[in-house]
């Protein structure tokens, strides 16, 4: 760690790993022992009131331990990787200036990614274009959609299947802003981390320790009142099942659910199933990952690993 006097920018430490896996606590002892502020990565926390689902920290937790960039974002609208980036270099050139360490932890591994391989620069949201575009689709369906997209971007269509209405319209909508294709824009990186980057994953060494411990948290949400939360978001009438904050994991079960679709049950057991589905492609991630530091969440070691690897830079 850099003193006052150097001129050598703090590091980054990122901390990643699937859900329910012991990143927060981690995140909470790395505060106590290092000068360092919490950014979150995670492309659920992001949204106000929406605290149970997302396992936001409690009002008490993030009072002592702060994190940034959480509650950006009301429930009806979108945030991208993009945006994330924006915000996240401004707060970590804002944490560094003050001689601090940005740690920053999460899930959202394209958001980890953007940010430290640089992400293209594609054009922001426009609200009038996605109107258009979803006018066309329930007019003519995604399929012929997804026809159009393949005649202007055909990689991009190759790997978004039709069935996918996020994806296609936010390619549709590039194409009609730009001029450009998707294919063609991610191909020029932007703005990305410089200094030192130390890149950690944590996760319990055996997989069923982390179902177990997806199943308990799941549970634990039900016992906060997860249910009621979500009645809140049904009652204000302008949100619905396909928006991004809806089709968060558990969100979307529970929602099916006060719709009447199955029972309490069924909405547990597809709400458990479904977390450890985003664990799994989240650990698809991980395995991938370069330059990554693996930890066991179960291990007592890893604080001070993570402190033996920041004293090195």
């Amino acid at each position: 760690m850099p003193t006052t006097n150097s001129t050598k920018l703090p590091p980054v430490i990122c901390l990643m790993g699937p859900t329910a896996s012991g990143k927060t606590a981690l995140a909470m002892a790395l505060h106590d022992a290092l000068p360092c502020d919490i950014i979150s990565v995670d492309s659920a926390l992001i949204y106000k009131n929406m605290d149970i689902g997302t396992a936001k920290p409690t009002t008490d937790e993030l009072a002592k331990y702060p994190h940034r960039l959480i509650n950006l974002r009301d429930a009806a609208q979108s945030y991208s990787a993009a945006d994330f980036c924006q915000d996240a270099l401004v707060e970590i050139a804002k944490i560094r200036a003050n001689n601090r360490i940005p740690l920053l932890v999460g899930g959202s591994m394209m958001y980890f990614k953007s940010l430290i391989e640089g992400i293209s620069p594609l054009p922001a949201a426009d609200s009038a274009i996605r109107k258009q575009i979803e006018a066309e689709a329930v007019e003519h369906g995604w399929e012929v959609m997804h026809e159009h997209l393949a005649k202007v971007d055909p990689v991009s269509a190759q790997r978004i299947h039709p069935n996918d209405p996020q994806r296609l319209t936010r390619a549709l909508e590039v194409f009609q802003l730009t001029g450009n294709t998707l294919t063609q824009l991610t191909q020029i990186k932007g703005d990305k981390l410089e200094g030192d980057v130390l890149q950690f994953a944590i996760t319990p060494k055996e997989r069923h320790t982390l179902h177990e411990r997806i199943e308990l948290r799941y549970h634990q949400m039900i016992a906060q009142g997860f249910e009621q939360e979500v009645i809140k978001l049904k009652e204000r009438g302008d949100l619905h099942e396909n928006l991004p904050s809806i089709r968060c994991v558990g969100y979307r079960q529970m929602w099916q659910y006060l719709d009447g679709e199955f029972d309490h049950k069924e909405m547990v057991f597809r709400g458990v199933c479904a977390t450890r589905q985003l664990a799994k492609r989240q650990l698809t991630w991980l395995r991938r990952w370069p330059e990554l530091q693996w930890l066991n969440t179960e291990e007592d070691t890893n604080l001070s690993q993570v402190l033996a690897a920041v004293g090195k830079c």
